[in-house]
């Protein structure tokens, strides 16, 4: 292979499929600094323009987050230091907090990996990658400015994060200020930079993509396990021999250790764990910095095409296109599962069998959607034990959860939505393929609760066997009447509302955007915590409200979603 294509970025990685170079260029012919030169004068009145712009919206931003954030971290530190001085709290948080930081690091990981599959750290604009590529310049010299922006960023954000956590444990008593701050800080800026080296290695190489695809359903499930040890930890239930392979294991062990040692937690071997972490954090960047310029322009024309989309119909408040464009970029590459079941004998079947068959050969949306009951389950398992308003916000809280489990299992219901000429092949009218689009969730997610609700009935909570698969046919009649919105209404951001506190016209297009998930939470919630169900030794006339108003609730979303499928559906050009 030739110098040249080697500049190029040709080569495959990975696995990558080789990008032929037609127009190869010997050092002769290197015209990068002269093209840098050209384009930075060419350029200057556009970052005026864009600097100005980020200054307006950084304002905004700033203005923003003082008038609206001071009074709820007002409020918010006041109900620290509250908790705080219960002499159990702070020591419950101390013995969570290796759990809780190895989670986080976590965490950090898998976004990051998930992240690369359509953005990544290298993101170079579409015309610099059409254009700038193509012509004879160092692709190093292009590309490495775009990953050290990515790496400054995530490391601000992650400084940032690290005050906060050290401020936190001030608040709480478990560290002073100084000292938390100075220990908070390698695991503020080594693990970001870590995440960046990370996602740069998912971006340049197919294989590696494959494996965060392959992956992720065991990641996430491991999240979820590190979060139930920290449950569990907080109770005092610990492992010692645990918590030490996780503290060892890796970087997310090695920053943490400094911070539980910060805490007054067991880290007797803090130092060496922090000169493990950066000494790693330095070769994987300088492994980055040297290997940056070989990521294929293939790559970076997909990666530029689809943050191009999705920044552009944010704007436009089409959440929904910038959502199918980022799951596209996610699943490119990976393998489609073909699985069948029997056709249904009776037309009007149909839609459930379509439903059916689109979740087994998306096994990924059954997964997300039990991970998300499992966690609806253990908040409304801390709802039980709570008392008053307490009891009431934390059961939205889980009710909210349990929304969002029963919502990845209608996604066939907003792809008919999406485009209505989809539904030509139906014998029936769009609005009765919309109500049967609700079935399918509405059982799955009734599986999934009522399985969840086992450990509640063999602790004494039988009637969760009934209650919480109650919740999943109004969220599925919720989750279609949302598919079945219609188009965006932008003319709600600029409805020219103005009160003392600014123009309240994003609120109403929150609230119009928002109103099925609004109205079935807070209609269950009202349901379930007003009728005295949650306490113990309810009796059944305790269950009479709660099933109205699931019933009501569900006829009343179905009815809309009627309506408003009509509306949808028109002649078909």
């Amino acid at each position: 292979m030739s110098g040249a294509a080697q500049r190029d970025g040709t080569e495959p990685i990975d696995g990558t499929a080789a990008e032929t170079d037609d127009a190869a260029w010997t050092e002769a012919d290197d015209r990068t600094p002269e093209t840098l030169r050209w384009l930075h004068h060419k350029r200057q009145a556009h970052r005026s323009r864009r600097n100005r712009d980020m200054a307006v919206t950084g304002y905004a931003v700033a203005l923003f987050a003082v008038g609206y954030g001071s009074t709820l971290g007002y409020r918010f530190v006041q109900r620290l230091g509250h908790l705080a001085a219960q002499d159990d709290t702070a020591e419950a948080i101390r013995r969570a907090l290796p759990a809780v930081l190895v989670l986080l690091a976590c965490a950090l990981a898998v976004l990051a990996a998930r992240d690369a599959l359509w953005r990544g750290p290298v993101l170079v604009p579409r015309h610099d990658v059409g254009w700038l590529l193509s012509q004879p310049v160092r692709r190093e010299r292009v590309l490495r400015p775009a990953f050290r922006l990515t790496a400054l960023l995530m490391t601000v954000g992650g400084v940032l994060c690290a005050v906060g956590g050290a401020v936190l444990l001030r608040l709480i008593g478990l560290a002073e200020l100084g000292p938390a701050s100075s220990l908070w800080l390698p695991a503020g800026v080594c693990l970001p930079l870590l995440a960046a080296t990370l996602a740069l290695h998912v971006e340049r190489g197919a294989l590696s993509a494959r494996w965060v695809r392959k992956l992720t359903p065991y990641a996430v499930l491991l999240l979820t396990l590190l979060a139930g040890q920290a449950a569990l930890a907080a109770t005092g239930r610990r492992s010692a021999l645990v918590e030490t392979v996780e503290l060892w294991s890796g970087p997310w062990g090695w920053a943490a250790q400094p911070v539980l040692h910060a805490a007054g937690g067991r880290a007797a071997g803090w130092p060496l764990a922090l000169a493990l972490l950066l000494a790693g954090t330095a070769a994987a960047v300088a492994h980055a910095v040297g290997v940056v310029g070989t990521v294929p322009t293939r790559l970076l024309r997909a990666r530029a095409a689809t943050a191009a989309t999705v920044a552009s119909v944010l704007w436009s408040a089409e959440l929904r296109v910038a959502k199918l464009a980022i799951d596209e970029a996610l699943a490119d590459g990976a393998p489609r599962i073909r699985r069948r079941l029997p056709l249904p004998r009776s037309r009007r079947l149909v839609v459930v069998w379509r439903d059916a068959v689109a979740l087994l050969r998306a096994p990924g949306r059954a997964a997300s959607a039990a991970l998300w009951t499992v966690a609806a389950a253990g908040t409304a398992g801390l709802a039980v034990r709570l008392e008053g308003t307490t009891r009431v916000a934390v059961l939205a809280m889980a009710l909210s959860l349990g929304w969002f489990a029963v919502g990845k299992l209608a996604e066939t219901a907003r792809l008919e939505a999406d485009d209505v000429r989809r539904s030509s092949w139906s014998p029936s009218r769009l609005a009765a393929s919309m109500v049967r689009h609700a079935i399918v969730p509405a059982l799955v997610g009734a599986v999934f609760a009522l399985l969840a609700a086992v450990p509640f009935a063999l602790h004494g909570g039988g009637w969760a066997l009934l209650l919480m698969p109650l919740c999943a046919p109004p969220f599925a009649a919720a989750a279609v009447l949302a598919a079945a919105r219609g188009p965006v209404r932008t003319d709600l951001l600029s409805l020219g509302l103005v009160t003392p506190a600014g123009d309240a016209s994003v609120f109403v297009f929150l609230l119009w955007y928002a109103t099925p998930f609004l109205t079935a939470v807070a209609s269950l919630t009202a349901g379930l915590g007003l009728s005295g169900a949650l306490d113990p030794g309810a009796q059944a006339g305790a269950m009479l409200r709660p099933v109205g108003t699931a019933v009501g609730l569900t006829s009343a979303l179905l009815f809309a979603t009627v309506r408003r499928a009509r509306k949808l559906h028109g002649p078909i050009g």
